[in-house]
């Protein structure tokens, strides 16, 4: 039987039994799954039609047809890529993936009111996926966050909560407030790294049932690297892949721990970043995300600022309007490419997991116009 597991003790908990977190707030995944073959897919238009691989399947899953999202091939730099376009989603990013297979499933589980911490794309997804499934939802955000981050949790009918203090005082103060309100927080729930791992199912069907070469993922806490580890270690538990695509983790040089501790370099203080969608300075599941990028064979890049911000420029100038957060990893692969590290003649998928409609503040900054 699936169970929640503490993958640092090897303890488990039972699946039927809501909970975000383990003894002495221990962050959980899920215990191994046996994945999917391409016989399981429902013929359904949304992440859902690999509903198969999840843990179990709701009555009446909380869905917009997220998912099924482009995959397109365009020329970075001196190479070409696939450019995953993630950005398609109801709510404008990849987050949508998480928040429909983790509110579907609590919601399968009795919890109808749920409590986030995030002034951005994962307090928007969970705001808007509790909305269309009949759910209350409460999002905790720093007090200095700028109102228009948070309209679009606010028009789904969300209540905001502004905590005085830093990023770090809100997570603190949703985890103390989870005594009350359900913590379904994109960083710590399991479930919602299963939804991020449909992504792996996704390419594998796009690419004609095989595993790309590379990914190049934008990372913060690293739900999508660990959901697409998780995802395409199914398939290959499964026997539908030969070898794991390996997985390339793309930080700011500002901002970056993960990527640090997977090119075995010391911890540095967190500074202000352009990719503030992956400024993440305590990542929770830190170890997971460096073994999973180990175990793949891939690793880790650190960028700086000029070198996302160009990266940003470049792809909206072939018509691609993408956060600078996720255009980290056209960033990424140029620097990959430029260095050996991959070739031009490789499968290699970018991961662009945020609409730039979301930083047009950014942009105007980037172009020197005013708004």
């Amino acid at each position: 039987m699936t169970a929640y597991l503490d993958p640092r003790t090897g303890r488990q908990y039972p699946l039927d039994q809501p909970r975000w977190c383990g003894e002495g707030k221990a962050p959980l995944l899920l215990t191994p799954l046996p994945g999917m073959g391409r016989d399981d897919i429902a013929p359904i238009r949304s992440i859902w039609r690999y509903a198969a691989s999840l843990p179990f399947l709701p009555a009446a899953p909380v869905s917009m047809g997220e998912g099924c999202t482009p995959l397109v091939e365009a020329r970075i730099g001196e190479g070409t890529a696939l450019l995953k376009c993630e950005w398609f989603m109801p709510t404008g990013s990849f987050k949508d993936r998480g928040a429909s297979v983790m509110l579907s499933l609590l919601r399968e589980q009795g919890v109808q009111a749920v409590l986030e911490d995030s002034s951005g794309n994962g307090g928007a997804a969970v705001s808007a996926y509790a909305a269309a499934g009949g759910m209350d939802a409460t999002i905790y955000v720093p007090a200095s966050t700028s109102p228009a981050k948070t309209v679009q949790a606010r028009a789904a009918g969300a209540d905001i909560t502004l905590v005085p203090g830093t990023r770090q005082d809100c997570a603190e103060a949703a985890e103390a407030k989870a005594a009350d309100i359900f913590y379904a927080s994109h960083n710590w729930h399991p479930f919602f790294l299963h939804g991020t791992k449909t992504l792996a199912y996704e390419l594998w069907e796009d690419l004609g049932f095989r595993a790309p070469d590379n990914v190049m993922v934008p990372c913060g806490a690293g739900s999508n690297v660990l959901g697409l580890h998780i995802g395409f270690s199914e398939l290959l538990r499964a026997g539908q892949i030969a070898r794991l695509p390996r997985l390339w983790a793309a930080q700011p040089a500002n901002c970056g721990p993960i990527a640090r501790a997977a090119l075995g370099l010391p911890p540095q203080e967190a500074r202000p970043t352009i990719a503030e969608g992956t400024a993440i300075a305590q990542p929770i599941r830190l170890p997971e995300c460096v073994q999973a990028l180990r175990e793949s064979e891939g690793g880790a890049v650190l960028l700086e600022e000029a070198e996302i911000a160009a990266a940003a420029l470049s792809l909206a100038r072939r018509g691609v309007y993408v956060e600078p957060t996720c255009a980290q990893a056209a960033a990424a692969f140029i620097k990959l490419l430029d260095a050996g590290r991959i070739v031009s003649r490789e499968a290699t998928v970018v991961v662009l997991t945020g609409t730039g409609l979301k930083s047009t503040p950014r942009y105007a900054e980037l172009l020197g116009v005013p708004l």
